[in-house]
């Protein structure tokens, strides 16, 4: 985890502009805040710079592009280390990187070691990648699904 940054009023707002559209210009941003477009420019240069912006994306909607299912798995690892190999941590989330399904994966603390967010077509996709990827992984011991049925909020906005 990095330092944190100190932020005032402005960086908030600056922030929270473009959270919500990213794709705004200096001179659309600085009306926002209530500042000059160069003000605002060194501003954002300055949060980008920091790493509190971390980059730029676009925001795709799963079911758009075919892949209508999303699952949270729990997955417990092996608990065996033989000191001449990989840790199973360090072998899971090695392979975690090179799964596309997964979008999203948090160390846990707690019975699971991992929360994995996959998205997947269907339910023979869902079977595919854990039957042929995530169960047959070696530092896999055990993992539990459950299945969205309807997402009432979801935001990648941090609530500054």
């Amino acid at each position: 985890m990095g330092t944190e940054v100190q932020l005032d009023a402005v960086d908030r707002r600056i922030l929270q502009a473009l959270q919500a559209q990213g794709r705004s210009t200096y001179d659309e941003l600085a009306v926002q805040v209530g500042l000059s477009a160069s003000a605002t420019l060194r501003r954002v240069k300055r949060l980008e710079d920091a790493g509190v912006i971390a980059g730029y994306v676009a925001l795709v909607a799963p079911e758009r592009v075919g892949l209508g299912l999303t699952a949270y798995i729990s997955v417990r690892l092996e608990k065996h280390i033989d000191s001449h190999k990989r840790s199973p941590m360090d072998a899971f989330t090695a392979a975690v990187q090179a799964w596309p399904e997964v979008v999203e994966c948090a160390a846990l603390t707690g019975e699971m070691d991992y929360l994995l967010r996959v998205l997947v077509r269907d339910m023979a996709h869902y079977s595919h990648f854990v039957m042929d990827s995530l169960l047959k992984h070696p530092s896999v011991q055990d993992c539990k699904t459950s299945f969205v049925l309807q997402r009432w909020k979801g935001t990648t906005a941090v609530p500054v």
